[in-house]
This record gives C-alpha cells, sequence and structure tokens, in this order.
C-alpha cells in the first residue's frame, strides 16, 4: 500500500504507542511520524472501509493525522488505548465525509490499483489469527452488547443509528459499548 505500511518487525505494544502519542502532544515531529509509520496502514483500513474509495481514504487519513497533532494532549491514558482512540478519530472522520459526499457513485478507475492492497500470506494469517480472537472475546459478551460493538466498530454505524436499531436509548449503547470494550480489552490481554 503506496504510502502507508508499519515497519517490518516493530511490535506496536500500548505502552509504545502511549509514549509516542505523548512525545507527538509535546510537538515531536520525530514520534509523530514513527506514530504514523506503526498506525497509518491500520487507520487507512478502517476508513478505506467505510468509504469504499482509496483517494478519499488517503484524503481523509491526512486529516486524521491533523487532528491527531492538534489533539494528542486530549488523550486520556487508561480510558481507551491510543489505537482506539485514533481508530474512533478515523471512523468518524470517514463516516462524515460518507455522510457528505451524499448518492455513493462508483467509478471503474476507483478499483483498477486495489490489487496491491492485499497482505502477504503471513499477514493474513495474523491477521486471521487476530480476527479469531476478537471474535472469541465477542463472543463472551452478551449478545445485544457484542451486536452493538460489532455495527458501531466493524459496520461503521453511529451510536444514535445503533440506539435505533436497537430500540435502546443512546445512553445504554454508550454504556454498553465502553463496558464491552473494556471486557474486549481484558480479554484480548489474555
Amino acid at each position: 500500500m503506496a504510502g502507508f505500511g508499519s515497519q517490518a518487525g516493530v511490535h506496536n505494544t500500548a505502552q509504545d504507542l502511549e509514549n509516542l502519542l505523548a512525545r507527538v502532544a509535546l510537538k515531536d515531529r520525530k514520534a509523530f511520524s514513527q506514530l504514523y509509520d506503526r498506525t497509518s496502514t491500520k487507520l487507512f483500513g478502517v476508513c478505506f472501509r467505510i468509504l469504499n474509495n482509496r483517494s478519499e481514504a488517503e484524503d481523509v487519513i491526512q486529516e486524521v493525522y491533523i487532528k491527531v497533532w492538534n489533539r494528542a494532549d486530549q488523550f486520556a491514558t487508561g480510558r481507551a488505548s491510543v489505537i482506539a482512540w485514533m481508530a474512533t478519530i478515523a471512523r468518524n472522520h470517514a463516516i462524515d465525509r460518507y455522510r457528505a459526499r451524499g448518492k455513493p457513485t462508483q467509478q471503474l478507475d476507483d478499483h483498477l490499483d486495489l490489487q496491491d492492497v492485499g497482505p502477504t500470506p503471513e499477514q493474513a494469517l495474523l491477521q486471521a489469527d487476530q480476527k479469531n480472537q476478537i471474535d472469541l472475546c465477542l463472543d463472551q459478551l452478551k449478545s445485544d452488547h457484542a451486536l452493538a460493538v460489532r455495527h458501531t466498530f466493524l459496520s461503521g454505524w453511529s451510536y444514535q443509528e445503533a440506539a435505533d436499531t436497537l430500540n435502546i436509548p443512546l445512553n445504554t449503547v454508550k454504556t454498553w459499548i465502553r463496558r464491552s470494550l473494556m471486557q474486549l480489552k481484558e480479554c484480548l490481554k489474555s
């Protein structure tokens, strides 16, 4: 993926990313570059999955990193992981872009260069293992809570859309998701 990619052999531990973000909050450009290198592929994937348009996803990801640069000091350690915080920013920005464009249009040219986007066999295996672990952890949640998490984080729904679809109050959806994310975090650690 041109312009996006994590450094080979670098493991993005939560603590590493927190340290980088703390340095970014102090306007450390080198730390920002490292944070970008370690997270841009994942965030691009979030944006691309919502927008289904490589060019738009690339535009959005640049805007997301501007927000991260400007808001790094607002990250609350302990509330969410750095990657979850950044993915939420990316997701919300991509949803805003999707809604702003109105009626979706697809052109053949948008799909011509997508062949090089796929993961290597090793990456595919790692992603499959991670997906299986996430699915196992989601299965441990109450079914309606897991449904709310899946729709908001995997299908791009807003909290309000989840509340309307599940026919429950907005604050209940927010509470379910917050508690579910804490449970998922603990499950994924083990």
